[in-house]
């Protein structure tokens, strides 16, 4: 009750300062499921394309909040999650919570040493023989490979076969530690499966000359994940003048936002040709 109180509060005041004008040139409104994608150039952009929704519109209609500014306090969180029902989007990409360094592979093991190996070898082929053999005491006590050699000359036994080399060390597999990358896109597409219309910026951020700034790549994301949905342009006008980029305290301006006919990207069309064309829909807005 509180947060139906408070949207009913503050559509009467953003309409007393702005009048909250829409006029609806290329289409009606509709309770259908839509893309309202419109230029940007002011925080209260979101308040004023949501204010001049028609009610039955706003119910069902969620616009896009950065993450770093409406949620950075307690109200504006409350606001944006009660009243407007926003969806949240992270403008700054951050490393993934939670990643760990994988584990080492263990150490190699040293290789045993060749005259331990002919030793051994000697140890299990020498046969008896009726030839003189060397003293076998210093044989025992210090077994060098210059008397393992001298010995199998006189026994006249076939050279031993030369160690294997040791088996290759294969590190142990290992488990994908790190989640993957946070999809920006991921809240927007939720949204829209859920059946909730969105209002999007495709320039991602304020822009300062007038016109937009060229259109990211999302909204043709969007677009080619939901064919069905209908992408309807907007331009807002003078809000910019409501609360220029720095201010707190919004000045009274009359501002409108124009509604233009809805568009679909082309069998075939590229992502910046349809993104081209996209922004060319919302400035011929400005005029009309």
């Amino acid at each position: 009750m509180l947060a139906k109180l408070t949207g009913w509060l503050l559509l009467g005041v953003v309409r007393l300062l702005t009048g909250a004008q829409a006029r609806w040139y290329g289409c009606p409104p509709k309770a259908e499921q839509r893309i309202y994608f419109a230029n940007h150039q002011s925080h209260a952009d979101l308040v004023m394309i949501w204010a001049a929704l028609p009610e039955e519109l706003r119910s069902i209609t969620r616009p896009i909040a950065a993450r770093d500014y409406w949620a950075n306090t307690p109200f504006k969180r409350w606001i944006t999650t009660e009243v407007f029902n926003a969806v949240y989007v992270e403008r700054a990409a951050t490393a993934p919570a939670g990643a760990t360094s994988p584990p080492a592979p263990p150490e190699p093991e040293a290789p045993p040493t060749p005259a331990r190996n002919v030793a051994a070898a000697q140890a299990e082929r020498i046969e008896p023989s009726m030839e003189p053999l060397l003293p076998m005491t210093p044989f025992l006590v210090d077994v060098t490979p210059e008397a393992v050699g001298e010995v199998q000359g006189r026994l006249d036994l076939p050279a031993p076969p030369p160690p294997p080399p040791p088996p290759p060390i294969q590190p142990p597999a290992m488990e994908a530690t790190e989640p993957p990358a946070s999809d920006p896109l991921a809240p927007l597409v939720e949204a829209l499966r859920s059946g909730d219309s969105i209002i999007i910026f495709p320039e991602g951020t304020r822009g300062h000359t007038g016109e937009p700034q060229k259109f990211k790549s999302g909204l043709y994301t969007l677009a080619t994940m939901f064919p069905e949905v209908v992408l309807v342009p907007a331009w807002i006008d003078n809000v910019q003048r409501v609360m220029p980029k720095g201010e707190i305290v919004p000045v009274p301006i009359l501002c409108s936002v124009t509604f233009g006919a809805p568009i679909r990207v082309e069998e075939g069309e590229e992502r910046r040709p349809f993104l081209d064309r996209a922004r060319a829909a919302v400035i011929a807005l400005r005029d009309v």
